[in-house]
């Protein structure tokens, strides 16, 4: 018996592509708010910002009015309006500065040491989310990375302890990341040691303070660890100016890098080579 076509109405659950899928659709239905740098989507997660209220009450109808109209609809036990502070992907967004969520946060006191592979895992898997926060965060974590190391026999050693004791110490100090102007000077700096690089982006704040914008970090390959200082300081400048190029390009400011490799002053020197 022919029972014509069935459609969905909804997004299927357990597809590989639904999400994907998904965020292109609220991509496309909010673009214009998008485009106007001032809502922010991710899934069925929406977040509006504005510098005053009656702006914001003005972008909040207009929101609703938009969602409305394609016939998307929202929990109001879910929402929050006209608040000054919000949780978003795991993020504290406050004026002028971004924290950890403290909800995560919570069990890394008692959370104690290693003892398998699986428990390295879930540990690394959670600092990674909050990486951008610590400085030097693969260097940190190298002992720890060690132990995943495919055929290689697992041993909590006095230097995983050091690095998981460091950790935790990090996190429970609530590090915060400044909130960027583009209209500011940005300071980077930037450094290399044999593993990994690591960099940090500042601005000047109101207390004179140069306070940290975000934390880079990555590990070197094993050809990159046979790089000479020289090309493994310089590397890392590189990997800071892309990471962090949408904030620096266009700037009405010179970019300031700070490195302890004095040699790289006279990277633009034409090297004599010999014959």
């Amino acid at each position: 018996m022919n029972r014509g076509l069935f459609e969905p109405t909804v997004i299927f659950f357990r597809l590989s592509n639904s999400p994907a899928t998904f965020q292109a659709f609220m991509n496309d239905i909010l673009s214009d708010f998008i485009n106007e740098g001032w809502c922010v989507v991710y899934m069925d997660d929406i977040l509006l910002f504005s510098k005053d209220q009656t702006e914001h009450r003005e972008r909040t109808e207009r929101l609703m009015c938009h969602l409305k109209k394609h016939d998307l609809f929202l929990k109001p036990e879910k929402c929050e309006f006209d608040v000054t502070e919000v949780v978003f992907l795991g993020m504290v967004i406050r004026p002028r500065y971004i924290a950890m969520d403290l909800v995560k946060l919570a069990g890394i006191a008692d959370w104690k040491p290693l003892q398998t592979v699986k428990g390295v895992r879930a540990f690394l898997g959670f600092g990674n989310f909050y990486r951008k926060f610590i400085g030097k965060y693969t260097h940190l974590t190298r002992p720890l990375n060690d132990l995943l190391q495919k055929n290689r026999k697992f041993n909590w050693t006095k230097q995983c302890q050091i690095a998981f004791d460091l950790l935790k110490a990090k996190f429970l100090s609530e590090p915060i990341l400044v909130m960027l102007d583009v209209d500011k000077p940005f300071v980077i700096e930037a450094d290399a040691s044999k593993w990994a690089t690591g960099a940090v982006l500042r601005q000047k704040g109101a207390d004179g303070e140069w306070h940290p914008c975000g934390y880079l970090s990555k590990s070197l390959s094993p050809m990159e660890q046979n790089y000479k200082i020289y090309n493994r300081e310089l590397l890392t400048i590189y990997q800071a100016l892309m990471e962090w190029h949408h904030y620096l390009m266009g700037g009405k400011f010179k970019i300031v890098i700070l490195s302890d490799h004095k040699n790289l002053t006279y990277f633009r020197t034409a090297q004599k080579l010999n014959r």
